[in-house]
């Protein structure tokens, strides 16, 4: 397996490195709780010595419902990003929907994600390919809830023939299973880094149901966050190389995905675990 830099920040993700965490917001909600978010996780992973990306959608288009919270948009969620790196110092990760987005996003974003429903969506991945490969960043590409994980052949040949210094990694974000529910299959892990990238978990979009929200009779969907530990844990123990994960101060109160998020003030106790097991399976 390769092990990819960000070379502005000497991290590192591969197989020998230290597990990379991705962690904040589901979506940003304002600018004042995005540096909340980020002050604390950063700081428990710099007492973990952990490598930190921090996370947040400008926009979440793929919505249950067209009144569902989506974000501020890109013309003002950049700019939230932006101020956050230049605060606290630590490269961001988010996603796009768009090829036209591409250029922009890739320029600020130090890793680039391409969402699940989309990663087969050939003009915007040659697209975001393209435009993450010319800054030097890292394409976060999550396994579609449809994919088989040795399918994933196709998103990485696919991207490499846009972009052949293109620096990916595969994210496993759960697997659908008849009507409104999930699963994981840890065993797709190890099958995914046998195509030679780096893998992480998305353990809180993993724990989802979804459509069936009971707050909003199937008009949201449904979580069960008390499982975002286990899937973390279990990922972490298959060889995942790193971690995606959603804290809010107040879960119940995100704006966006609340049943999957879990509380800030969980972060710490959670990555110390994580941490602990990734050093034992090393």
């Amino acid at each position: 397996m390769s092990v990819l830099t960000l070379k502005d920040y000497d991290l590192k993700i591969g197989d020998g490195e230290k597990m990379v965490v991705m962690a904040g917001l589901n979506v940003l909600e304002d600018e004042g709780l995005a540096m909340e978010v980020c002050a604390e996780l950063k700081a428990v992973c710099a007492d973990l010595e952990l490598p930190f990306i921090f996370k947040a959608s400008w926009d979440k288009a793929n919505r249950s419902s067209i009144t569902s919270y989506r974000g501020p948009g890109m013309a003002a969620g950049l700019p939230m990003l932006e101020a956050v790196k230049a605060k606290h110092g630590v490269p961001v990760v988010t996603d796009l929907h768009e090829e036209s987005q591409a250029e922009a996003v890739a320029a600020v974003a130090e890793v680039v994600q391409l969402p699940a429903f989309l990663v087969r969506q050939t003009d915007l991945v040659v697209a975001t390919a393209k435009a993450v490969a010319a800054q030097g960043g890292w394409l976060h590409a999550k396994k579609a809830q449809f994919l088989a994980p040795w399918d994933c052949a196709n998103i990485i040949s696919k991207t490499r023939e846009a972009a052949p210094d293109i620096q990916l990694i595969l994210c496993d974000r759960g697997t659908s299973f008849g009507y409104n529910n999930l699963v994981v299959d840890m065993l797709g892990i190890p099958e995914m880094k046998k195509l030679g990238v780096p893998v992480t978990m998305d353990a809180t979009h993993a724990v989802q149901l979804p459509g069936a929200d009971p707050r909003t009779a199937g008009a949201s969907t449904g979580g069960r966050r008390e499982g975002v530990s286990v899937l973390a844990k279990s990922a972490i123990a298959a060889g995942a190389n790193g971690v995606f994960l959603e804290f809010h101060p107040d879960p119940d109160a995100a704006l966006c995905d609340a049943p999957s998020c879990l509380a800030l003030d969980e972060a710490r106790g959670l990555l110390t675990t994580l941490k602990a097991v990734h050093e034992a399976v090393a």
